[in-house]
C-alpha cells in the first residue's frame, strides 16, 4: 500500500516536471527527502546547479531547519551563485506531512545570468550620460554583500556580460574595474568576487597582483 509520504513525493515530481517544461532550460527543480540525510536529493528535473540524485541539502536549508524546526517558513526569490559563477534566483518550499512535520523541500532554481546580460545591454542602449553611470551611483546598503553587489552590477553593465561568461582577460579587466572603484577595500570582497567569477580567491589575488603591477609600471 502506498504511504501518504510516497504520494506526496510522487505528486511533487509531476509538479517539478511541469515547472521545468513551462520555464525551459534555465529552470531546475530539486526535491529533497529529509529522511535520506545526508544525501537527501531524491529527484531533480532540469540542470542548473549540475547536481544529481544523492547530493546533500544546502547549508542555507540546514541552518533554517536547525533554527526553526517544524515552524520553518518558505523562502522565496533569494539570490544564489552556482559553482561556475552563474547567478541563480531560488525559492525553497518546505514539504510537510499531515501531522505538520517537515519531511522535505521543493527547491526551484532559475538561472538568470543571460537575463542579466540582456538587462546590461538594455541599460547601455538607454544610457544618456555614461559619466553618471558608476561614479555618481550610490546604494544605501544594509549589508556588505549588497555594497559589493552594487559595484559588481555596475561593472557588469560596463562590460555588457556576466562574469561567468567572460574570458580570463576579461575577468582580469573586470577585477581591475572593481579595484579602481575601491571594492577590495571591503573585508570579504575577494572571496565574494571569486565566487561570482567561478574562480578561487587565490586567482583573484593573482589578478589583483597583475593589475597593481601594471598600474605601478604605468605611473613610473
Amino acid at each position: 500500500m502506498t504511504s501518504c509520504k510516497e504520494i506526496i513525493f510522487e505528486n511533487l515530481q509531476a509538479v517539478a516536471k511541469s515547472n521545468v517544461e513551462t520555464f525551459g532550460r534555465h529552470c531546475e527543480v530539486a526535491i529533497h527527502d529529509f529522511s535520506k540525510f545526508p544525501n537527501s536529493l531524491v529527484y531533480i528535473e532540469g540542470n542548473v546547479t549540475n547536481r544529481s540524485v544523492g547530493a546533500p541539502i544546502t547549508d542555507l536549508v540546514l541552518r533554517r531547519l536547525k533554527r526553526d524546526g517544524n515552524s520553518i517558513e518558505d523562502i522565496y526569490n533569494y539570490s544564489t551563485v552556482g559553482r561556475d559563477g552563474r547567478r541563480i534566483k531560488s525559492s525553497t518550499i518546505f514539504v510537510k506531512d499531515n501531522n505538520g512535520q517537515v519531511i522535505g523541500a521543493y527547491c526551484i532554481n532559475f538561472d538568470v545570468t543571460e537575463y542579466i546580460n540582456v538587462s546590461a545591454l538594455m541599460d547601455e542602449l538607454t544610457l544618456t550620460d555614461k559619466s553618471n553611470d558608476i561614479y555618481k551611483k550610490e546604494t544605501f546598503a544594509s549589508s556588505l554583500n549588497e555594497t559589493i553587489d552594487s559595484l559588481m552590477e555596475s561593472a557588469i553593465v560596463h562590460f555588457g556580460k556576466h562574469p561567468s561568461l567572460m574570458s580570463k582577460q576579461e575577468k582580469i579587466q573586470f577585477v581591475e574595474l572593481l579595484e579602481s572603484h575601491g571594492a577590495f577595500l571591503l573585508k570579504g570582497a575577494v572571496e565574494y568576487v571569486a565566487k561570482s567569477l567561478g574562480v578561487t580567491k587565490y586567482t583573484i589575488y593573482n589578478y589583483l597582483k597583475e593589475v597593481r603591477m601594471d598600474n605601478n609600471s604605468n605611473t613610473m
